[in-house]
């Protein structure tokens, strides 16, 4: 794996060594979805995941996020590990995809301060931290619109809304702009970079090489569950020697699959 220094100074909120995640399948015997990773992730830092679909961002994320257990290696989120401290790893975290559903019978408000109790937050906290995000956000407009009413735009400002209510020191970012138009991933894009600068630690995970280019300030490049490259955007371009990011994309996936096939 080619790994490249950069990123911000200060301690890192997420930590992960060795990390990897075996599946058992009757047919197909053991599957590896993740092998061996490693990085870390500071304060006021968006850390991008690029790779293909299957590459094992997925997999990850739902490890830092305590959805799955590792069967090997380390992680840790703001100090707590991800295996023996579950439940606190969750009160550290907010965790969005671009498949997240909304509940039709419930407003942007209702369904918001729904999450913010569901975190065990209390009053008058909880009106004030809406507030502040309905008016951040632009929401106030259709605070009162039913989920079943929402555009495509709406919901993903509350999905944004929902995972940012408790105020976590982590974001973590699984695809959030699948399916989305120009416009409303345009909007997403601009929120979660707005957190950033509000000194968060995030990790965002992608296949749209543009997203990564625009947003992250590391990215590592993560295929077939292995970290095959890690650095900031520039620095790898001038490692590789190459000008564009795809066509950089594109050579180190088709060396790791040469690797594989030569070895099997």
């Amino acid at each position: 794996m080619l790994s490249l220094q950069g990123g911000e100074a200060g301690s890192p909120m997420i930590h992960v060594e060795h990390l990897s995640k075996h599946f058992s399948d009757l047919r197909r015997g053991n599957i590896v979805a993740l092998e061996d990773v490693s990085f870390e992730v500071r304060p006021g830092e968006i850390f991008g995941l690029l790779g293909p679909n299957g590459a094992g961002k997925t997999t990850c994320l739902r490890l830092l996020s305590t959805v799955l257990t590792p069967t090997s290696g380390v992680a840790t989120i703001a100090g707590y590990d991800v295996l023996k401290q579950a439940a606190d790893v969750r009160g550290q975290i907010g965790f969005m995809s671009g498949n997240t559903g909304i509940y039709d019978r419930m407003t942007a408000w209702e369904l918001v301060e729904y999450f913010a109790l569901l975190y065990g937050m209390e009053e008058p906290l909880v009106s004030q931290r809406l507030g502040e995000i309905f008016t951040t956000l632009q929401m106030n407009e259709f605070r009162d619109v039913l989920g079943s009413k929402m555009s495509t735009g709406m919901k993903q400002k509350v999905s944004i809304a929902r995972t940012i209510i408790h105020n976590p020191p982590v974001l973590i970012f699984d695809e959030p702009t699948t399916g989305l138009d120009v416009l409303v991933a345009r909007a997403v894009l601009k929120a979660i970079a707005s957190l950033r600068d509000q000194g968060k630690c995030i990790i965002f995970s992608t296949h749209i090489m543009r997203e990564v280019e625009k947003l992250c300030d590391r990215v590592a490049i993560i295929h077939k569950g292995r970290i095959l490259a890690t650095g900031t955007p520039a620095e790898l371009l001038e490692h590789s020697g190459q000008s564009d990011f795809e066509e950089l994309f594109f050579e180190l996936i088709s060396r790791a699959d040469e690797r594989m096939a030569a070895s099997a």
